[in-house]
C-alpha cells in the first residue's frame, strides 16, 4: 500500500543485524509515527499495542535492545550475547496440547474442566498479580495431579506475577500452579509448548518455565513498574 513502512523497517533491521554484533531474536519496527526512528525489541518481550499505528510494537517489562535513525546511527542499549562462529542448533520440537486462557470474573470451572483435563499445559492470564477466583483452584489442583503444567501470568502485562501476597495466590501455589515473574502470556504459551516437548516430566518442564533462557523473564526490575 502507498503508506507501507515495510521497506524502512527492513533497512533498519539489516543495519542492526550487520552492525550490532548481538545474537538473539529481535523485532525491528518504527519507534515513532514518522520514518525517522526505529526500535529494536527483544523477541520474547515485544507486543503489538495498537491496531494500526506505525509504532504499534512496544517492549514490555524491558527496554528496547537498540535504537536506530534513518541516517544509520545506532545506539545499542543491551549487553547481550554476541554473535559466534559455528552452526546454530535449533531444538524445534513443540507440544501442541497447550492452551492459553484469559481469566474472567464468573469463570465456570465446570465449563473449562474438559480443556484442563485434556491439555498437557495450561497458561492462565490472571488478574493483577496472577490470580483467579477461589472456585478455579480445585480445577488447577485436579489438572496438576493429572500431570498437566499450569502456569500463571498477568493480564496487566507490566510488572511481575506474585502468588505469595494473598491467600488465594498461596492456595494456587499449593494446588501446583507456577508463576513466571514478568513473562508475557503469549511468550509463556510458546515457551510451555517448547518446555513440555523438551523435558521428560512435568516437574522438569516447570523448572524450564522458571529459568530464563532468551531474555523472556527477569527477576529484577529493569524499567519502572
Amino acid at each position: 500500500r502507498p503508506s507501507s513502512d515495510a521497506s524502512s523497517n527492513l533497512m533498519a533491521c539489516v543495519r542492526f543485524a550487520t552492525k550490532a554484533d548481538r545474537a538473539g531474536v529481535f523485532v525491528v519496527m518504527h519507534d515513532t509515527p514518522g520514518d525517522d526512528s526505529f526500535a529494536v525489541h527483544i523477541g520474547p518481550r515485544v507486543r503489538k499495542m495498537h491496531t494500526s499505528r506505525r509504532d504499534a510494537f512496544r517492549s514490555i517489562n524491558a527496554l528496547p535492545a537498540a535504537h536506530l535513525d534513518r541516517d544509520g546511527r545506532m545506539e545499542v542499549r543491551i549487553d547481550g550475547p554476541r554473535v559466534r562462529d559455528g552452526k546454530a542448533v535449533a531444538n524445534t520440537a513443540m507440544e501442541t496440547s497447550v492452551v492459553l486462557l484469559q481469566y474472567f470474573p464468573g469463570m465456570d470451572p465446570e465449563l473449562f474442566e474438559p480443556v484442563f483435563m485434556r491439555s498437557k499445559g495450561i497458561v492462565i492470564s490472571g488478574s493483577g498479580l496472577g490470580h483467579v477466583c477461589e472456585g478455579m483452584i480445585p480445577l488447577i489442583r485436579k489438572a496438576t495431579e493429572n500431570g498437566s503444567v499450569v502456569v500463571l501470568t498477568s493480564q496487566c502485562l507490566n510488572g511481575r506475577t506474585n502468588l505469595n501476597v494473598y491467600n488465594t495466590g498461596r492456595d494456587m501455589l499449593q494446588a501446583g500452579a507456577v508463576t513466571v515473574l514478568d513473562m508475557l502470556p503469549e511468550t509463556a504459551y510458546v515457551k510451555l509448548m517448547w518446555a513440555l516437548a523438551n523435558s521428560s516430566s512435568a516437574e522438569e518442564a516447570k523448572e524450564i518455565m522458571q529459568t530464563p533462557l532468551a531474555g523472556e523473564m527477569s527477576d529484577r526490575r529493569t524499567v519502572d513498574e
